[in-house]
């Protein structure tokens, strides 16, 4: 394992970051991955796999940051159709109970995004604090190797998680 973090991602084929593995951190090239999907062109649409790389990676990003609070509030709700599904895919059951619990807190489902998915926030203050800390606590203490899974994850899907080239 290695402490070096990958950070020039320039337009790098799915293979051509897949073989990185063990020249840097894993978790580095998990980001070079979701770099590469945000950048494919609008009219290129993404792919269910490309869509649970974003979801996944926003969650990581987003629960690290601020809790899973943070992750419905910001842009990243964009995703709640998606992540428990994301997350039981690359075989993150723990995670995925987890963010099912925290969506359940919420008294939303997956099918709601966007403003909808904000306003629901607006229930009983207190208790959605506590049963979302309750989350993170949780997602802190127990967490799997999100990234290592993910990556491992991608390697197995590299047909439909295309990114890079001319």
């Amino acid at each position: 394992m290695t402490d070096a973090w990958f950070d020039a991602y320039d337009r790098q084929t799915t293979d051509e970051l897949l073989a990185l593995e063990g020249a840097y951190r894993t978790d580095s090239l998990v980001a070079a991955f979701e770099q590469a999907i945000q950048q494919k062109p609008a009219d290129q649409p993404l792919s269910k796999e490309e869509r649970y790389v974003l979801a996944i990676e926003t969650l990581e990003r987003e629960v690290n940051n601020g809790g899973y609070g943070q992750f419905f509030l910001n842009s990243s709700h964009d995703f709640l159709d998606v992540i428990v599904e994301a997350l039981e895919a690359v075989r993150c059951p723990k995670v995925a109970a987890l963010t099912r619990r925290a969506i359940d807190a919420l008294g939303i489902d997956g099918s709601v995004t966007g403003e909808k998915a904000e306003a629901v926030v607006l229930r009983d203050e207190d208790a959605l604090r506590e049963a979302l800390a309750a989350c993170d606590a949780g997602y802190y203490a127990d967490a799997e190797p999100i990234a290592d899974l993910l990556f491992a994850w991608i390697k197995e899907n590299r047909a439909t998680v295309r990114v890079g080239g001319p």
